[in-house]
């Protein structure tokens, strides 16, 4: 069969790009096809207008604490449009990186409409049937809306349009207290909105509830209020939208936002059709993130598993390789981190704690070592959360960090849990003074200071004293 390309990629957010750029690089003929904006979700309605809210509302909530640190500040004055346009201002900046132009320098086709694929090696588009040996598909995920009584008749908001707001909330009432819910909760309200969390289980429920319980605490002090329970029915117009939850719990607010997860985007390509397979919420895929037709695959949010931009360009890079060299690359999640940028923020890599116990037992210790011991955090003022180390033996398998800039922390225990480093060289490192990142060797050697001043080590100690007397 003569092909028109090397590769097919369907779908331009972080995995597509990622996918499709890297072959392009590699010298193969690459088709890249997106119907809609460039960049996909974490340009334009995820990552990068949600940290752009969050440094708006870090900065109001500066201000709001007046005199601190010996620092007067004059109380916030917030112009919503101003910080609509500086949402729309770090899009506009960081939307050339992923634009057509950039991708068509690289040496892509780029093809912006609807891709329908119709065989294992052919994709149509615009009227075109293309073809190759290799296709990806990265078409993404969207809000998932649950099926609450009512939602239909009423205006709310997701993340996709959550960022388009014109004016601010008066009252922000949230279904959903995941990443999406907590940070854009207390954004909204250090902002001045009013907020209400709904939401029918422990919040963050993937966290450990140690580094969780520190942030509900931090939010419930700036106002937040937190509704346990779920939401059964809605009711209202713009402006005025009630929400009555399981419990009989009524509650009013000027704006909803749902933030209760996101369900792949899989319905119009003809994945079914061809007899590609789908699971609960996504397309099965191998470990090598081929689907049911091993010549397709599918990366990012379209597939089942773990939904991160930085797992989307993980992805993206592994099918690069196994499409350009030939070997088989296979994804690894024993050292998967992810980050809240709530304030404080919450990070974790690898295991929890209760997930490594369920997994290894009694084989499971974990230290921790509190902020409020880091000369750092002390000097700053910032010494709210912890760091726990998840032990199995003398190897770190997780970390769950809490506290101001926690993401900042986890490359080293990136290197611990795969291998690359030890819990002992961390412990052995030398670190400059006085910064955060003196919490992970604090930690580190901690698992060690039993063994290095244990007997064995203290005798040794007290035999070369002798000898040295005697010499």
């Amino acid at each position: 069969m003569e092909y028109s390309h090397d590769v097919i990629v369907i779908g331009g957010g972080a995995a597509g790009l990622t996918a499709a750029g890297g072959c392009a690089l590699f010298g193969l003929k690459v088709a890249l096809i997106e119907k809609g904006a460039m960049g996909g979700e974490c340009l334009n309605n995820g990552c990068v207008p949600s940290k752009a809210l969050i440094a708006s509302a870090r900065r109001a909530a500066e201000a709001r604490e007046e005199k601190r640190l010996g620092v007067q500040l004059a109380a916030p004055q917030v112009d919503w449009m101003g910080v609509h346009g500086h949402i729309h201002a770090a899009i506009a900046a960081i939307a050339p990186h992923d634009s057509q132009e950039r991708f068509e320098e690289m040496g892509c086709e780029v093809l912006r409409d609807h891709a329908t694929l119709r065989d294992r090696h052919t994709v149509e588009v615009a009227g075109r049937k293309l073809t190759a040996p290799r296709i990806v598909i990265a078409t993404g995920s969207e809000p998932f809306v649950p099926p609450i009584e009512g939602i239909d008749s009423v205006p709310y908001l997701t993340n996709e349009n959550l960022f388009e707001l014109t004016e601010q909330p008066r009252h922000l009432v949230i279904i959903g207290g995941g990443v999406i819910g907590m940070e854009m909760g207390q954004s909204f309200r250090r902002l001045g909105s009013e907020v209400t969390i709904i939401n029918p289980g422990p919040l963050m429920g993937r966290d450990d509830p140690d580094s969780v319980a520190v942030v509900q605490a931090q939010m419930e002090r700036e106002g937040v209020r937190f509704v346990d329970g779920k939401a059964a029915k809605v009711a209202g117009s713009s402006g005025t939208i009630t929400v009555t939850t399981d419990g009989g719990e009524t509650l009013t607010g000027s704006h909803l936002l749902v933030a209760v997860g996101r369900k792949a985007r899989t319905s119009g390509y003809g994945l079914e059709e061809l007899g590609i397979e789908l699971g609960r919420n996504g397309i099965k895929v191998d470990a090598r993130r081929r689907t049911s037709i091993k010549n397709i695959y599918a990366i990012g949010d379209c597939r089942e598993g773990p939904r991160l931009t930085h797992v989307s360009g993980y992805e993206g890079s592994n099918v690069v390789l196994e499409i350009a060299t030939g070997l088989p690359t296979k994804v690894d999640w024993k050292a998967l981190p992810w980050c809240t940028y709530t304030d404080p923020e919450v990070a974790q890599i690898g295991m929890t704690e209760a997930e490594a116990r369920e997994k290894h037992g009694e084989a499971v210790t974990v230290v921790r070592e509190d902020f409020d011991h880091n000369d750092r955090a002390v000097s700053e003022g910032e010494i709210a959360g912890h760091m726990k180390l998840v032990m199995k033996g003398k190897k770190v398998i997780g970390a769950s960090i809490v506290g101001h800039n926690a993401g900042e922390l986890l490359l080293p225990l990136t290197q611990a849990i795969t291998g690359k480093s030890s819990s002992f060289a961390l412990g052995g490192a030398v670190i400059a003074y006085p910064t955060r990142s003196e919490i992970t060797k604090a930690l580190a050697f901690k698992t060690w200071e039993p063994t290095v001043f244990g007997s064995l080590p203290k005798s040794y100690a007290r035999f070369v004293s002798k000898l040295r007397k005697l010499f």
